[in-house]
């Protein structure tokens, strides 16, 4: 993966992240951050997020089908991620192979779990090499650490930059 590709990458979008040079992910994008996005040439956004969050927009669909992107909306709930929404998950990435996609949620927590899960079971990256670029953003605690199949971690709190929340 060449440096051209991080050259324009948005640096405003929380929780960015660039995965190889054809995944993206971050946190909630703005109207304006998922133009920047299409502009990467990305023709495929995934949404793990709920659209009853505060921080979603009004109508994430309209505005990326406006762009000409496809929009996929697998909604997983914070406090009960499912193997149902993995299941969905990992079907639309197999559905994707090949294209330009950025996944997002609200804080790119679930999509980073989702990847971790994907990377590890379904893809057999080395679990230490899948499990860094998780905990670059966060180590799930609770339902998390158990959806991930971190049982030593089901009783503890999340973890993030330095501090427990």
């Amino acid at each position: 993966m060449g440096e051209d590709l991080y050259r324009n990458d948005p640096a405003d979008i929380f929780m960015w992240r660039r995965m190889d040079d054809r995944v993206t992910t971050s946190g909630q994008p703005s109207e304006a951050q998922i133009a920047a996005i299409k502009a990467l040439g990305v023709t495929h956004v995934v949404n793990l997020g709920l659209h009853s969050h505060e921080k979603a927009l009004p109508d994430e669909a309209v505005t990326v089908g406006a762009l000409g992107m496809t929009y996929i909306h697998i909604p997983v709930a914070f406090d009960a991620p499912a193997e149902a929404d993995f299941a969905q998950f990992a079907a639309t990435m197999r559905d994707l192979e090949g294209e330009s996609i950025h996944i997002h949620c609200i804080a790119n927590f679930r999509v980073s779990a989702f990847l971790y899960r994907y990377q590890r079971d379904v893809l057999h990256i080395a679990e230490q090499d899948a499990r860094r670029q998780m905990e670059d953003i966060w180590r799930p605690g609770g339902v998390w650490a158990g959806f991930i199949g971190d049982e030593q971690r089901v009783e503890s709190p999340h973890f993030y930059a330095g501090r427990d929340y």
